[in-house]
C-alpha cells in the first residue's frame, strides 16, 4: 500500500481519470465509411477466416495474435496483497498488460478467472490458445502456479511463462551475474542463503544452478527454518531438491561465510548481526516488498562493503521484472516460439547483464534525473526506461529461440530485426537510416559549441559508438572530464575527442586573428575579436569551419537562435554560402512532416520563399522521401488579395518560371494541404496528389507556432532545425534538443554536401 494519504489518492486518482482504468482497444485499420465495414466484418472477413482454416499458421499474418498476450491470474497471491481474488486484482493485470504495450509494444489482455483450482484454471488457459500468441501467468500462489504452468506448457504449442517464478529469476540472474563481476567472485566458488521457498525464491535458486552455481553450495531456509533432509513441515518436490544433509537448523547457523544472501520472504528476516558473519564483499539481495530483509542502511553498518539490491524504487539496484518479461515475450513472438525455455531466459540474463555494463543511454538517465547511472555496486542492472533494452535483450531471445529450435518463423536477418526493434523506441531511426548510412562514407569532423553539456556529451559518446564522425567540444577540460565521469561516459576530454579550451588554447592566437581578419570592416577592433575568442563558443566553431579546422559546426542547446545565426552569417556568409530558411522534420504517428522556415526569416519575400521552398524539396530527399510541397496560408487558391497569400503566389510565379523536379502546390489551408479528398473539391484541378509532406509558411510565427504544437500535443519527434544554405558547415538546434536529437543532427553534419546538392 502507499505510505502516505496523499500517495494513496494520488494512486487513486490516476486509475480513475480521465477514465477509469489504464487500457483502451484501439482500432488498426479504417472504419471511415461501407467499404471497409465491407472488408473488415461481412462478407470480406470470411476470406481471412478461410485462409487461417487452410493453414492455422496464416493467424499471425491476417489477425493481431501473433503480437497479442494474455496476462491471466486468479489472485490468489497478488503483490504483498495475498489472496485477494479475481476481480481485486485487475488494477495489477491491467498495468501489466501496460507495461507489455510501453515497453515492446505487444498488444495484451488482462484476463482475471475466479477459478482456484490449479486444474481447473489450466484447462481455462488452454482453451484459450486460439486466441493468443503466448500466455504471462500472474500472481497465482504458490503450489498451485506451479501445476497450472507445467500443465499449460505440457498442453500449448504457444510460449507459456510464470512472469512471478521466472521474470524474477533472469533478473535476479543478471544481477547476480554482475554483483560477482564487481565483487570479484564466480557462481561455481560462491555460498548462497536464502529466504523463502515459494514460486520465486525456487525460480530464482534453479536460475543460479542453470548459471553455475552448485546446488550444494545453496541453503534454503523458509518460515520454519532450514530446508533440510528428513524434514517434513511445509516440505513439496521444489524444496526437496534443495534439502541439505546437515544437523544445522536456522538462518542464523548456515549464514557464515555465505558470499550472497538471496531474500524473497518478509521484512526483518535478516539481521546485522547475521551480515556480519557473511563472507567479505558479501551481495545482499533484500527483496521482500514493501519492506526487505534488511534495510540498506542496517547491512552497510556492519558490511560497508556489500553490494545490496532490494524491490523498491528507492534504493539502488531494484530488481524489478519489468527488465524481463516484456522483452522475452517479444523476441519469442517474433520468432514464433512454441515455448520461453532455459536458453531464452539465460540469453534474456545475459542481455540485461550486458546493458547495465554499457554506456548509459540519455533516455535513460533523463527519465532517471539525478541518479549515478555509472555500472558498479550501485548500479548492478539497467533502468526500464532504458529504450536499448528492447534492441539487446529481445534479439538476445531470438536468437537462443531459434538456435535451441523452438522458432517456428526463424529471422534471417538478425542485425537487420535488432535495428527494426530499435525502430520501435527510437522513432527517428527509420527516416534517419538514409542519412546515417550517407554519413557513413566520409569521416567528418563536427564541432559542438556548447561541449560541456550533457546532451552534448552523450550525443559525443554515441557518435564515436555509432559513427564514423569525430567530434570536437569545446570547453573546459576540466569540467567535461569530471561530467563524463559522473555520468558514467567511456569518452575522456583529448584522448578520444579533440578539445577547445576557451580559457587557453594554444591556438587562441590563430582564432582571434581570422576573426578579426573576417569582421575588422565591421567595428570589430583586435581587443573585441580576443573578447570574443574567449568567451564566444559559437563564434569559436565557426571560426574552426572557417579556417578547415572542422568540416561543421552545431551550437544552439542554450540560447536564442537568431543570437547564435548572427555569428554562423558573420564568419561563414561568403556569398555563396548564405543561411536561407530553417528546416524541422516532425516525426509523428502516421509519418513524417517537414515545415519551413521556422527560424531564419521572419517575413520571406517570394524570393526567399522560392528558395526555402528548393531546399526543403532537396532535404526531403535525403531522408529517402519525395518531396510533395504545399505553401499554407490563410487564403486558399487565390480567395484573398492581400496577406501571406499574395507572397506565396508571388513565389509560385517564380518557380513555375523553370521546370522543377518536384511537385508543389498553393496557396491553401493546412487541412486543404493535409487532406486530398477536401482539396479534391475545393481545387480539382491540383497538381498536388495525396497529403502534403512539406509545408512552407510565408511567417515564421506560423511555421514555428505548427512545429511547437505537433512537439508538444501530437508526441511529435523533432529532427532539426536543418539550417538550409549553408553547404552543411552549421547547423543551429533549438534548447529543447535531446542527446538523441543532437545525434540525428552529427549525422545530418556528416554527410558530405555531394550527397544531397
Amino acid at each position: 500500500m502507499s505510505d502516505t494519504p496523499s500517495l494513496r489518492q494520488a494512486a487513486l486518482d490516476y486509475h480513475a481519470h480521465p477514465k477509469p482504468g489504464k487500457l483502451e482497444i484501439k482500432a488498426t485499420k479504417p472504419m471511415a465509411n461501407g467499404r471497409d465495414l465491407a472488408r473488415a466484418y461481412s462478407p470480406g472477413v470470411a476470406e481471412a477466416s478461410l485462409e487461417i482454416k487452410a493453414n492455422p499458421d496464416n493467424a499471425e499474418r491476417y489477425t493481431s495474435r501473433g503480437n497479442l498476450v494474455a496476462v491471466v491470474s486468479n489472485g490468489t497471491a497478488v503483490l504483498g496483497l495475498g489472496n485477494i481474488g479475481a476481480l481485486a486484482s485487475k488494477p495489477v493485470m491491467e498495468g501489466k498488460a501496460v507495461l507489455f504495450k510501453k515497453f515492446a509494444g505487444i498488444d495484451c489482455f488482462d484476463i482475471e478467472v475466479d477459478q482456484p483450482n490449479p486444474e481447473k484454471l489450466a484447462d481455462i488457459v488452454c482453451a484459450l490458445e486460439p486466441t493468443f500468441g503466448a500466455i504471462n501467468l500472474e500472481d497465482i500462489k504458490a503450489p498451485d502456479c506451479f501445476t497450472v504452468e507445467k500443465l499449460c506448457r505440457e498442453r500449448m504449442n504457444i510460449p507459456v511463462f510464470h512472469d512471478d517464478q521466472h521474470g524474477t529469476a533472469i533478473v535476479v540472474g543478471a544481477a547476480a551475474k554482475n554483483a560477482l563481476h564487481v565483487a570479484g567472485k564466480s557462481f561455481e566458488e560462491i555460498k548462497i542463503v536464502s529466504t523463502g521457498g515459494g514460486a520465486a525464491g525456487i525460480a530464482c535458486l534453479n536460475m543460479l544452478v542453470k548459471l553455475g552455481v552448485k546446488r550444494e553450495n545453496i541453503w534454503l531456509c523458509d518460515i520454519n527454518g532450514l530446508v533440510y533432509e528428513g524434514r517434513s513441515e511445509d516440505m513439496n518436490p521444489h524444496k526437496d531438491q534443495f534439502a541439505q544433509k546437515t544437523d544445522l537448523r536456522t538462518l542464523d547457523d548456515v549464514i557464515g561465510d555465505a558470499d550472497l544472501f538471496l531474500g524473497l520472504s518478509g521484512p526483518n528476516v535478516l539481521k546485522p548481526e547475521m551480515v556480519a558473519k557473511m563472507a567479505t564483499r558479501p551481495i545482499i539481495f533484500a527483496l521482500a516488498n514493501p519492506s526487505p530483509e534488511i534495510l540498506p542502511q542496517a547491512a552497510r553498518e556492519v558490511a560497508p562493503d556489500a553490494i545490496i539490491a532490494t524491490g523498491r524504487s528507492d534504493f539502488p539496484n531494484q530488481v524489478n521484472n519489468v527488465l524481463c518479461f516484456p522483452f522475452i515475450f517479444r523476441g519469442a513472438l517474433d520468432v514464433g516460439a512454441t515455448e520461453i525455455n532455459d536458453e531464452m531466459q539465460i540469453a534474456c540474463v545475459d542481455g540485461i547483464a550486458e546493458m547495465a555494463r554499457a554506456t548509459t543511454s540519455a533516455e535513460a538517465a533523463a527519465a532517471y534525473k539525478g541518479e549515478q547511472l555509472t555500472f558498479g555496486p550501485d548500479y548492478l542492472i539497467p533502468k526500464p526506461f532504458d529504450p536499448r533494452l528492447v534492441g539487446v535483450v529481445s534479439s538476445s531471445v531470438a536468437k537462443a529461440a531459434m538456435e535451441s529450435g523452438v522458432a517456428k518463423r526463424p529471422i534471417t536477418d538478425m542485425e537487420a530485426y535488432k535495428e527494426k526493434l530499435n525502430q520501435t523506441v527510437f522513432k527517428s531511426a527509420l527516416l534517419m537510416r538514409p542519412v546515417f548510412e550517407a554519413a557513413a562514407v566520409a569521416s567528418r569532423r563536427i564541432v559542438f559549441a556548447e561541449g560541456e553539456d550533457e546532451r552534448v556529451l552523450r550525443a559525443a559518446q554515441a557518435i564515436l559508438e555509432e559513427t564514423t564522425e569525430t567530434p570536437i567540444l569545446i570547453g573546459r577540460p576540466d569540467v567535461i572530464e569530471s561530467r563524463c565521469e559522473k555520468l558514467g561516459l567511456t569518452i575522456r576530454p583529448g584522448k578520444d575527442c579533440q578539445i577547445v579550451n576557451p580559457e587557453n588554447d594554444p591556438r587562441y592566437y590563430d582564432y582571434w586573428n581570422s576573426y578579426h581578419q573576417v569582421m575588422q570592416r565591421r567595428g570589430v577592433t583586435p581587443d573585441l575579436a580576443k573578447a570574443i575568442m574567449r568567451t564566444n563558443t559559437t563564434a569559436i566553431g565557426a571560426i574552426m569551419v572557417h579556417r578547415g579546422e572542422a568540416d561543421s559546426m552545431i551550437c544552439g542547446t542554450f540560447g536564442e537562435f537568431r543570437w547564435h545565426l548572427n555569428y554562423v552569417e558573420q564568419v561563414l556568409d561568403d556569398g555563396d554560402l548564405r543561411p536561407h530558411g530553417a528546416l524541422s522534420l516532425m516525426i509523428l504517428e502516421d509519418g513524417p512532416l517537414f515545415i519551413a522556415d521556422t527560424h531564419v526569416r521572419q517575413l520571406p519575400t517570394p524570393e526567399e520563399l522560392a528558395e526555402i521552398t528548393i531546399g526543403a524539396a532537396r532535404h526531403a530527399r535525403r531522408f529517402g522521401l519525395e518531396p510533395k510541397i504545399a505553401f499554407c496560408s490563410q487564403s486558399q487558391f487565390g480567395n484573398q488579395a492581400e496577406g501571406s497569400g499574395k507572397r506565396l503566389r508571388a513565389a509560385l510565379e517564380i518557380l513555375d518560371q523553370k521546370p522543377r523536379d518536384f511537385i508543389y502546390e498553393g496557396e491553401m489551408n493546412l487541412d486543404t494541404a493535409l487532406d486530398p479528398d477536401l482539396r479534391a473539391r475545393i481545387f480539382p484541378a491540383s497538381r498536388l496528389e495525396g497529403s502534403a509532406n512539406v509545408l512552407i509558411f510565408a511567417h515564421a510565427d506560423a511555421a514555428s507556432g505548427v512545429r511547437n504544437i505537433l512537439k508538444m500535443k501530437a508526441d511529435g519527434i523533432e529532427v532539426g532545425p536543418i539550417l538550409m544554405g549553408m553547404g552543411n558547415k552549421a547547423h543551429i538546434v533549438t534548447p529543447s534538443i535531446t542527446a538523441r536529437g543532437l545525434l540525428n543532427m552529427a549525422a545530418i553534419a556528416g554527410t558530405p554536401v555531394a550527397h544531397y546538392g
